[in-house]
């Protein structure tokens, strides 16, 4: 029998408020092969580690037990404790005394007894414990940021400045993304384009990042540290290494389409530049709308481009990279108002978006910054804005709160009253939301010296009449209608995840939440890691958030992945599923259930084929052990012995 320690964790009043740590102490020094027991207010601590680590020696410990909170949380920690003690780290078992006890219970006797059973299951299972070994695997040199924006670019310059080389991927024709159409940014009120633009032109400069716009991943394989990432990038029908960026082409250009950069709110050519400071500053086609691809006529911007760098025949590009780690950074798009139908928007002109709003305030939007109503140029006397369009709403919209909006509505709110002092500005809300360093102050500024009028309650209708819009809603504080007669609406729609989130997640192997964004491996501890290693994400693309948290968040990635691409080689996971080839039938059952693609199929000779595993990609989920018919699949730390001793030990 092995002999086996246990420690028990108070974990201040966690555990021990519902739990009697005491009783658990005394119950866990009977059970078979347990030749030490203590407990700890906190085990986790360095005082609570080094007990654990003189009890190792002083009593020959060979299997360690901690009674403590998930093993999510602090499992690495008490492996570290017991590997440096000159144990093998996966001779330790937790028992999960907060989530699966104390937090779920109120009555004490029955969470004692609980966790009595929790750790006399731990110490049976721990006694057929086996060490485990992990192999190592060697590291790419090269990380591929996936966006473009401002999440995107700040996790590669900060990559790149680190000495490794990186490819951003975009899927549009320029870097940028949402921020490169915002005019101003809270709390500050600094240009937008003033930030953003320096950043992508060192992007595009920078000798170790390697732009790759108008494209997007098609696939990705491999694992942590060997990734092969295909990107497929779109052809512009433009040569870039010919194009001078001139303008001569779209300025010809006889067809004008609405711009998805402005919204709608402006037009662009079939061959166009998205806006002044794009980069790469070359010009692309749009073969939907282009004379030449739908006709087979016109070919004017050929004729005009003195550099000749139409390309009328250019082919879509397929590169296969390889890299050691990849960051997700894809941003969001803007909740479709339309779905609240009393609302209007869609149907009316002068209802617009709070991003439409940014392209209309904008010295580079379609009216040079002049603030005009859609529906006929007239400057507006009265503006509306309306909060939570879509946020904090589980009916029609989204039940999270969108972070940004109010603060982005007090924004464009002030520069409205700044450009057009006598427009009157309301403000229909539910709860201001100002947590930011600075943002209280900020609201405040609008309310009070912009004299922006906050109403605090619901829009139950918008309607035009008489040439105006009438927003019908309710002011909560006083208990009574609030009913204003605007020229123009704004609504301030929710943050939701870009298209094609949910398809790029599934080929990357992470998971996403109800909502669609990617989720992260731990909301505390690793909120820029996912679960399948290597794999990061950057800004909105994990939920929503305002500038400074996505620059935040983007270079917590940059920093994770930095320190992934300094190491030589990477230890590859213990707990890995092992397939018996004599019990295998071949089946390969266990091949799609598996979410890291892990498993291939082996020739075993006598044309037979067997499954395999690979151990780098496999991260212990269990789904193959599951789905084997023939009982071939094992996951190593979880055997059948060990889970079935856990099991039996409760017999009585």
């Amino acid at each position: 029998m092995a002999r086996i320690g246990v420690f028990v964790c108070w974990c201040g009043s966690n555990i021990a408020g519902t739990v009697d740590i005491e009783a658990v102490t005394r119950a866990a020094a009977t059970f078979p092969g347990v030749v030490h027991v203590e407990d700890n207010r906190y085990t986790c601590s360095e005082p609570g580690q080094a007990g654990i680590r003189r009890a190792i020696e002083a009593h020959q410990l060979e299997r360690v037990v901690v009674g403590a909170c998930s093993p999510r949380l602090h499992e690495a920690t008490f492996r570290s404790a017991v590997a440096s003690a000159g144990l093998n780290p996966y001779l330790l078992q937790i028992a999960n005394l907060r989530e699966h006890c104390s937090w779920v219970h109120r009555d004490r006797e029955e969470a004692t007894a609980k966790a009595i059973d929790l750790v006399r299951m731990a110490v049976a299972r721990a006694a057929r414990l086996t060490a485990l070994e992990t192999s190592t695997v060697p590291v790419t040199k090269r990380a591929v940021v996936i966006g473009g924006g401002v999440a995107g670019i700040q996790a590669a310059l900060d990559i790149a400045r680190a000495g490794f080389p990186v490819t951003l991927v975009e899927r549009s024709p320029s870097l940028g993304g949402h921020m490169g159409q915002l005019d101003k940014t809270f709390p500050t009120l600094d240009c937008s384009a003033c930030i953003l633009t320096p950043m992508m032109v060192e992007a595009a400069a920078h000798p170790l990042i390697d732009v790759r716009a108008y494209s997007e991943v098609d696939k990705v394989e491999g694992y942590v540290g060997n990734f092969r990432v295909t990107v497929r990038s779109k052809p512009r029908s433009v040569d870039r290494a010919k194009c001078t960026g001139c303008g001569a082409c779209y300025e010809k250009c006889p067809v004008q389409v609405d711009s998805e950069y402005d919204l709608g709110l402006g037009k662009r050519r079939a061959i166009y530049v998205p806006f002044a400071q794009a980069v790469p500053n070359c010009a692309t086609i749009d073969r939907d709308h282009c004379l030449y691809y739908q006709r087979g006529r016109c070919r004017i911007c050929e004729r005009v481009c003195e550099a000749g760098a139409i390309a009328f025949d250019q082919l879509e590009e397929l590169a296969e990279i390889e890299a050691g780690a990849i960051v997700v950074a894809t941003g969001y798009d803007e909740f479709d108002p339309a779905v609240y139908g009393e609302y209007g928007a869609g149907r009316w002109p002068d209802i617009i978006t709070g991003l439409q709003f940014e392209r209309l305030v904008s010295a580079s939007g379609p009216t040079g910054g002049e603030i005009r109503r859609p529906s006929d140029g007239r400057k507006p006397e009265a503006v509306a804005f309306v909060a939570c369009v879509g946020s904090r709403d589980e009916a029609k919209g989204k039940a999270y709160c969108s972070a940004a909006c109010c603060m982005y509505v007090a924004k464009q709110a002030m520069l409205l009253r700044e450009k057009m002092p006598d427009t009157s500005v309301y403000v229909y809300y539910m709860d201001v939301r100002a947590g930011g360093k600075g943002y209280e102050e900020f609201y405040r500024r609008a309310a009070g010296q912009y004299g922006v009028n906050y109403v605090r309650g619901r829009v139950a209708r918008i309607y035009p009449s008489r040439g105006r819009l009438v927003v019908a809603g309710e002011d909560t504080l006083l208990g009574r209608r609030a009913v204003v007669e605007a020229d123009l609406v704004v609504l301030a729609a929710a943050m939701i995840p870009s298209a094609g989130a949910a398809e790029l997640a599934r080929r990357l192997s992470v998971s996403y939440d109800e909502d669609g964004f990617l989720t992260e491996a731990h909301p505390k501890l690793r909120p820029a890691e996912t679960n399948t290693r290597g794999v990061f994400l950057a800004g909105c693309c994990q939920g929503p958030k305002d500038i400074p948290a996505t620059v935040a968040h983007a270079g917590a990635a940059a920093a994770k992945v930095i320190a992934l691409l300094s190491r030589q080689h990477l230890a590859t996971e213990a707990m890995t599923a092992q397939a018996d080839p004599g019990r295998c039938s071949g089946c390969m059952s266990c091949r799609p259930v598996c979410p890291y693609g892990a498993i291939t199929a082996r020739d075993a000779g006598g044309l037979r084929s067997v499954a395999d595993v690979n151990p780098a990609m496999c991260q212990g989920c269990g789904a193959c052990v599951a789905a084997c018919r023939n009982g071939a699949m094992t996951l190593l730390g979880y055997t059948d012995e060990q889970l079935l001793a856990e099991v039996e030990s409760t017999w009585r």
